[in-house]
């Protein structure tokens, strides 16, 4: 059952037991108490009678007629509120009527009660001698209007007690209502992120601690939000880039292998006529074979210039090292006026080929948005390993320049955009930090020394 409860419920229920056994100690703490108070009450009525009575029987053999004076006084003290007073004879037998019982009242405390806090009446007996003739008053203790005070007492407290409990239990109900009310609202903005819904938002309210994870859900489906969309716009680049690189492939081998095909061919079929005369032309043979070389030539540099365009030449046969050298060494010679400057750790080893790639990618893509927008004159490269937490092993890559910085705002290009992508579903991590120094593209790359 309790499994089954909200944390609403949970609090109510407790709040609930805690308000009720509130109100039960202090009832039993009240009914403890009174079998003592009625005790105490007891024993100081009976003391203040006895010694009132011995006063007056003292005198009571100097009076006209003691037998008369006696009865009259135990009359009278009989009509003392929490004892009873009757003479008796020297056999024990009564000489005065017995004390009529209270009116009963409509709030009379139960038997049980009765018998706890006073199971049996207290009776003690005074002797008396009126002229040598010997007899008692018997003092007994009658506590049942301090018992029915007590137990009014203990039914106006259980029923204040319950009004108060009761209003207390529905005023908590509503704060603790009005408190976890954003609860309801954040299931329902989770269930909307879950389905997709990233423009869900919740309203943040209820306590401090509910607003700030209000707060943060909010921020949390607007970054989801966001991360989605350039997802999207990055499918949508990459599906618009491989289009258009198709194309441009196309385009050259129409433009430039086809020609030169066509040429070998012409060429070819030339020699072939030369061979079916009786007597071929050396000089036409050293030509048509001079002009084949030449669109030989141009196809394997051609063929050379399509394979640097998709994957970087000398990366597997030369290494990351060497690879990267060149890379520079081209950035220097095509821009002079731009410092480069290439650090690679000593301690980096060998990465794996799938890191290999992706760092030279990186450092390709922050040279070439250097060289197109930031207008620096230096550049530095550093890679270098650094260990992750848990033990893994990652080449830290960082390349930083003093151009002017990115604008305020201004979001990453599709070049970073998909680096980025590519490194976090290696499970690194890829940041670009701008500022008035310039910008610095940090990445942590995991290698294959993991």
């Amino acid at each position: 059952m309790w499994q089954n409860l909200s944390l609403r419920g949970r609090i109510n229920l407790l709040l609930a037991l805690l308000l009720a056994l509130g109100l039960a100690v202090n009832i039993g703490r009240q009914i403890a108490e009174a079998g003592p108070r009625v005790q105490a009450e007891d024993h100081s009525v009976i003391r203040l009678a006895r010694e009132f009575i011995e006063m007056i029987v003292a005198d009571l053999n100097e009076a006209p007629d003691p037998d008369a004076r006696l009865n009259q006084i135990a009359r009278d003290l009989s009509r003392l509120r929490h004892v009873s007073i009757a003479l008796h004879d020297a056999g024990g037998n009564p000489l005065t009527p017995r004390r009529l019982g209270s009116d009963v009242d409509t709030r009379a405390p139960p038997a049980w009660f009765v018998s706890l806090v006073h199971p049996e009446q207290t009776a003690v007996s005074v002797p008396v001698s009126i002229r040598g003739k010997p007899g008692s008053l018997v003092i007994t203790s009658h506590p049942d209007d301090e018992i029915a005070e007590i137990w009014d007492g203990i039914v106006t407290q259980l029923e204040v007690g319950s009004v108060i409990a009761l209003a207390l239990f529905f005023l908590m109900m509503k704060v603790v209502g009005r408190a976890l009310a954003p609860l309801q609202s954040l299931a329902d903005a989770m269930g909307k992120l879950e389905s997709g819904h990233y423009e869900a938002r919740v309203a943040p309210g209820g306590a401090p601690e509910l607003a700030a994870i209000c707060t943060r859900l909010n921020h949390l489906a607007a970054t989801l939000g966001e991360a989605v969309e350039d997802k999207r716009r990055l499918a949508e680049r990459a599906v618009s880039l491989q289009d258009i690189e198709r194309k441009e492939i196309a385009r050259e081998l129409h433009d430039e292998f086809g020609p030169y095909l066509f040429s070998l061919r012409a060429h070819a079929s030339a020699l072939a006529k030369q061979a079916d005369g009786r007597e071929p032309s050396a000089d036409a043979v050293r030509k048509h074979g001079s002009a084949m070389l030449e669109q030989i030539n141009a196809l394997q540099q051609f063929n050379r210039r399509v394979l640097e365009r998709l994957r970087p030449v000398g990366l597997a046969e030369l290494g990351l090292r060497q690879a990267l050298e060149s890379l520079s060494r081209l950035w220097r010679e095509s821009r002079p006026d731009v410092a480069i400057e290439t650090s690679i750790s000593p301690a980096l080893g060998a990465t794996g080929e799938t890191a290999d790639l992706t760092i030279y990618r990186i450092v390709q893509e922050a040279l070439t948005n250097v060289f197109r927008h930031a207008g620096a004159t230096s550049v530095s490269v550093v890679i270098e390993p650094v260990e992750q937490t848990g033990g893994r092993v990652c080449a830290r890559v960082r390349v930083s320049d003093n151009g002017r910085g990115m604008e305020p705002g201004q979001k990453l290009g599709f070049g970073l955009v998909g680096m980025r992508e590519r490194i976090l579903a290696l499970g690194g991590t890829l940041n670009v930090v701008s500022g008035e120094g310039g910008v610095t593209v940090e990445a942590v790359v995991p290698t294959a020394a993991t």
